[in-house]
This record gives C-alpha cells, sequence and structure tokens, in this order.
C-alpha cells in the first residue's frame, strides 16, 4: 500500500470550492480543479448535445490523512443534489515535494480489492464522445471529459509510436470492476482507435469510491 493517495473528486461546475474548503478544513494544503465536459449516461440527452460543465479537483496526501479529508469532502457536499459527483481515490506511488525537494516513495499493493476502476482515454480531439458511446454500451454510466494538448509539434518525433497531435481529450470513466474488461474490450475495437499510435488506454484501480450529494 502506497504512503500517499491522490483524491480525485468530480462535481458539478461551481462545486469545487466546496470540495477544497472542505478538505482544508480537515487538513489538506489545498488541491488542482481542472474543468471537464460531462457526458450524460443517458444516451437521449448526450445525442443533444445537452453536455454538463464539470470540476475534476486533484488533491494530494498522506494516506493516513486520507479518510478524514475525504469524509470532509462527502460531509460538505452532503446536502447538495444527488448525482452532484463522485469521489475516489488512487494510489500515489512516488511523491516529489517542493519544500523539502525529497522524492518519497511507496509500494502498492495490488492484492487490496478493489470495487470499482478508472479508466483513462487519451484521444484527439473530437473521438472522446465516439470512447463513450461504445463504453455505454458496454455498462459503462457517464464520463467526464478533459480538454488537454500534446506536449509537442506534430512533425516531431513520435512519442512510444504515438504521433503527438496538440489538441487532445482525456476521458475518465469510472466503472465497476467486475465490468472493466466488458468496457475495455468496447473500446479497443473503436474504428478511430484502429490506427497506431491514435491514443491511449490505461486503467487504474479506485479506492473508496463513493457518490457524492444527497443519498
Amino acid at each position: 500500500m502506497t504512503d500517499f493517495v491522490l483524491i480525485v473528486s468530480i462535481v458539478s461546475h461551481g462545486k469545487q470550492e466546496l470540495v477544497t474548503d472542505s478538505a482544508v478544513r480537515a487538513g489538506s494544503f489545498g488541491g488542482t480543479t481542472l474543468k471537464g465536459r460531462g457526458i450524460s449516461s443517458n444516451s437521449i440527452v448526450a445525442a443533444l448535445g445537452i453536455d454538463s460543465v464539470k470540476d475534476v479537483v486533484y488533491i494530494v496526501c498522506q494516506r493516513s490523512q486520507e479518510s478524514k479529508i475525504r469524509n470532509s469532502i462527502i460531509q460538505g457536499l452532503s446536502s447538495e443534489k444527488k448525482h452532484t459527483g463522485c469521489i475516489f481515490t488512487v494510489g500515489a506511488d512516488s511523491l516529489l515535494r517542493k519544500e523539502e525537494l525529497a522524492l518519497e516513495k511507496g509500494e502498492l499493493n495490488m492484492n487490496q480489492n478493489f470495487t470499482h476502476d478508472v479508466i483513462n482515454v487519451i484521444v484527439n480531439r473530437g473521438f472522446a464522445d465516439d470512447v463513450m458511446d461504445a463504453a455505454r454500451k458496454a455498462g459503462a454510466g457517464g464520463g467526464t471529459v478533459i480538454n488537454a494538448r500534446g506536449t509537442a509539434r506534430e512533425d516531431d518525433e513520435r512519442f512510444f509510436g504515438m504521433h503527438i497531435v496538440p489538441e487532445k481529450e482525456m476521458l475518465i470513466i469510472v466503472v465497476e470492476h467486475s465490468n472493466k474488461d466488458k468496457v475495455m474490450n468496447a473500446i479497443q475495437n473503436l474504428e478511430c482507435l484502429s490506427e497506431p499510435g491514435s491514443g491511449i488506454v490505461y486503467t487504474l484501480p479506485a479506492e473508496s469510491f463513493e457518490p457524492l450529494g444527497r443519498k
């Protein structure tokens, strides 16, 4: 088990301050917020383009603080409407702390039982909806899209065989562990990922998954 964890909260736009304020009250030093686009689990809503803006909040902390911070966030959003978002954690293998310039490492115990997995898909911009559609047909719910960019020009060298295109989309999908392989198989058969280097897909075990808002 690692010494550090990354707490990830995906919430409706404008609720990020509730997350960070709750975390700070529990001893966190703050977090980083990214703006994303939620893809509805309702296929009709998604087809009409009525997708919601999401805030993705990343908070790194020591594992000994995890429970206190996570519970504070859950409590802080407990009066919000149902399906306000979700929270989960992933183990951080190492942490570079600027104030000490020290790299601290931990060990991940892969024998731990996880109920959910996080599927991360990085594709060229414009294809995240195609990926989400395939994932939904395989049993996934909704997902969150974060706009991103490559780290080099289109005419630069290939990186791990993937031609670097500046405009990217990162799709985050949380699925039940028992359904991960089915969703992954559906994604890998997509035409937009058929060419070598057209995208990257990886998964992480999600610890302590919990929906946010009223139960």
